[in-house]
């Protein structure tokens, strides 16, 4: 693998005298799409705001392209579980004003010819002029991720963005994203509950322990082919295989995994790399 586009070395943040979670180490390579899967309570949007530079690590850092972070940046875009979309703006509207930031020597016209260049790609080309209180929750996701990847960010970062979503709503976004993405050569982080979605996603999915103290405790890799799809991903063989191991891990093993008092040959450095049989 080439220098990965992100690196966590060793990141902390504590709440008074809790840690919510510590000695947290990965990595994600250039266009490579990574679910972050634990129980509440681990730290996971923590850590994704982190990466997003909305938060710092107490101890640790993270370093992207090179260069460590302080703060937030055009060239990783987060997708929240909210739409967070300015009401009093049209779809459109919503996404040229992103647009304008990240091209800020772009006239009104341009902003608003690309914005609705990515609705469309979304799917949303009719409702371009209409404002959040007339989409349905599926559409205004979709407009938040139109926003997302109309600025071209490096990376993105999805905190359960379709967890709100009816269940036919929520595949065909998770389909979504992952084409658009793809197609990108972006490099994804996404932080689920969802184990179906973490193996439709991913190729490769980090298992957090509980906290506090949280860890890393497995890195789990994907090795189902691609393209995948949600109707299709129970007939895969090793599917199974696959979704035991991660909810074994949740239903048992999180539990176990003592944060702070590892088991012997432990390394936070080189948490174990698992490729479940089929």
């Amino acid at each position: 693998m080439d220098r990965p586009d992100v690196q966590v070395e060793g990141i902390a943040r504590r709440f008074g005298a809790t840690a919510v979670f510590e000695d947290v180490w990965f990595s994600v390579g250039r266009g490579e799409f990574v679910c972050l899967v634990g129980h509440s309570g681990c730290g996971k949007t923590t850590i994704l705001n982190i990466l997003a530079g909305l938060d710092a690590p107490d101890d640790g850092a993270v370093i992207v392209g090179g260069r460590e972070i302080t703060g937030p940046s055009l060239d990783r875009a987060v997708i929240f579980q909210s739409h967070a979309l300015m009401p009093w703006m049209t779809a459109a509207q919503n996404v040229a004003f992103a647009l304008s930031c990240r091209n800020p020597h772009w006239n009104r016209r341009m902003c608003e010819d690309a914005a609705r260049e990515a609705l469309a790609r979304v799917g949303l080309a009719h409702a371009a002029d209409r404002k959040p209180a007339q989409l349905s929750g599926g559409m205004k996701q979709r407009v938040g991720i139109a926003r997302a990847l109309a600025i071209q960010p490096r990376i993105l970062l999805m905190d359960e963005p379709f967890s709100a979503l009816d269940a036919l709503t929520r595949g065909a976004l998770q389909e979504e994203v992952s084409r658009l993405v793809t197609e990108a050569g972006q490099t994804g982080f996404m932080i689920t509950h969802d184990v179906d979605e973490a193996i439709l996603l991913a190729d490769r999915i980090l298992l957090m322990s509980n906290g506090p103290g949280a860890r890393i405790a497995e890195v789990v890799v994907n090795t189902l082919p691609r393209p995948r799809t949600r109707a299709g991903l129970h007939h895969m063989p090793g599917y199974h295989a696959l979704r035991d191991h991660v909810l074994d891990f949740l239903i048992t093993r999180s539990r176990d995994f003592e944060a702070t008092n590892p088991p012997a040959g432990w390394s936070a450095r080189a948490v174990p790399e698992l490729r479940p049989a089929a």
